[in-house]
């Protein structure tokens, strides 16, 4: 089903197209606005383009990335090519997840282009956190238009992620009833059964947890920055959660698929084709695209952990500047707004690029993703995303350390003694 509006011009127009792009938010913002009418014609654009576009195929553009399926990269590496760069980049059989981007970039020191990742890994690098990852002072044609999205002269978003909380409303959910909470956490008193992850990390995960801990946070609390009390309640997720060793449920679309649990979590990005092809993998599956028929989305509250993946430019040792030239050309090109819109149509992701946005959805955005932001939200001084990003390795610590997200029943940890734990043993935390 093609449930997008989208015409796609051709993407070397991006080359010399006004490459607009905006998005954004607030602490009360969502990732929408007002959308724009395009002022030139599609055939203007591509006749300027190709009087304009340079060839950088001269120099083989090395990229790492964890938005990096081999559908993804066979798509960018095809598109790159027409456009006029010549672009070398591992697939996730190679190196899958953003740990593993970020490591291999640092360790082979042959990277030019780094993309995707999150917040919590964009501080770091910007931090200086890795030796050999450095950032080229730049910026794209298109920075003014990405809101809040960006590090000003150093990354800038291409990609609006979500981690949503999702019901089935029919005999097999909420027969109906529409699902109302304060916060993420408050599903665990709803009465119904809920999926939950079955690891430690990962970005999905980590968002997740996020989004659970968030009506938790203290900053004055030795366990994180977060009260005792929540992770007593994420104990409670994973105890009483349903959760599988098997690949399905490695994230949450198809428990709720198959019927197996009422709520569940699951990223805006597939969603819409994993609907499309719900069919294929259940008996009972869930039906409506972009006009559901036996499932929602829950109405909370403290809303949705946006994230945002962006783009940057490596300062690679010994590259000559006409090749520095051809690399910011390509970061140029890839966030476009025509190339974003591209991208999202093909991979059902949402563009922080918010004319890319307007292409793919004319008749508004959907609710996906209009919703408040949690990641927004101030918290201590900082948006959350900044406070959870901050206390990242502190989380990790304590859910590795304590045994959270078992994946087999049989090898479930025991509840903790939580009058008798040493949380600075089980945070970890740099100083103790």
């Amino acid at each position: 089903m093609n449930f997008k509006k989208f015409t796609a011009l051709s993407l070397t127009a991006a080359m010399a197209a006004s490459m607009a792009a905006c998005g954004g938010s607030s602490s009360t913002a969502t990732t929408t606005a007002a959308a724009q009418q395009p002022s030139e014609s599609a055939a203007e654009t591509t006749a300027a383009a190709s009087a304009e576009k340079k060839d950088y195929s001269d120099y083989t553009i090395r990229i790492y990335s964890n938005s990096n399926s081999t559908e993804r990269t066979t798509w960018l590496i095809k598109e790159a090519e027409d456009a006029g760069f010549k672009i070398s980049i591992d697939d996730n059989s190679v190196i899958s997840g953003d740990t593993a981007a970020v490591q291999a970039a640092n360790e082979k020191k042959d990277g030019d282009i780094i993309f995707g990742l999150n917040e919590t890994r964009w501080s770091q690098i910007i931090g200086g956190e890795y030796e050999n990852l450095k950032l080229v002072d730049w910026a794209p044609s298109w920075k003014d238009k990405v809101g809040s999205y960006k590090f000003d002269n150093a990354a800038y978003g291409l990609v609006v992620q979500g981690s949503l909380l999702l019901y089935r409303t029919d005999d097999l959910g909420t027969n109906g009833k529409e699902l109302k909470f304060d916060h993420w956490a408050d599903m665990l008193d709803s009465g119904y059964s809920w999926y939950r992850q079955n690891k430690v990390g990962g970005t999905t995960n980590t968002n997740i947890n996020n989004s659970l801990l968030f009506a938790y946070v203290d900053p004055s609390s030795p366990a994180g920055g977060i009260s005792v009390d929540g992770w007593k309640m994420l104990w409670k997720y994973c105890a009483d959660g349903k959760f599988s060793s098997d690949d399905t449920y490695k994230y949450g679309f198809d428990p709720l698929n198959k019927g197996d649990v009422a709520v569940s979590s699951f990223y805006t990005s597939s969603l819409y084709g994993k609907i499309d092809a719900a069919a294929e993998n259940s008996d009972k599956p869930l039906k409506g695209t972009t006009k559901p028929e036996n499932w929602a989305l829950a109405d909370v509250k403290d809303g949705v952990f946006y994230i945002a993946e962006y783009i940057g430019v490596l300062d690679k040792k010994d590259r000559t500047p006409e090749q520095t030239e051809a690399v910011k050309a390509f970061a140029d090109w890839f966030g476009s707004a025509d190339v974003q819109a591209a991208w999202g149509e093909e991979f059902d992701s949402f563009p922080c690029n918010e004319d890319a946005a307007n292409t793919l959805y004319p008749d508004g955005i959907p609710a996906l993703y209009t919703q408040p932001n949690m990641a927004q939200q101030t918290v201590d001084g900082m948006t959350y995303a900044e406070y959870a990003a901050k206390h990242n390795a502190e989380w990790t610590n304590i859910e590795t350390n304590l045994g959270y997200f078992w994946a087999d029943a049989a090898g479930a940890a025991k509840e903790p003694d939580w009058d008798k734990l040493d949380w600075a043993t089980l945070t970890q935390k740099k100083g103790n």
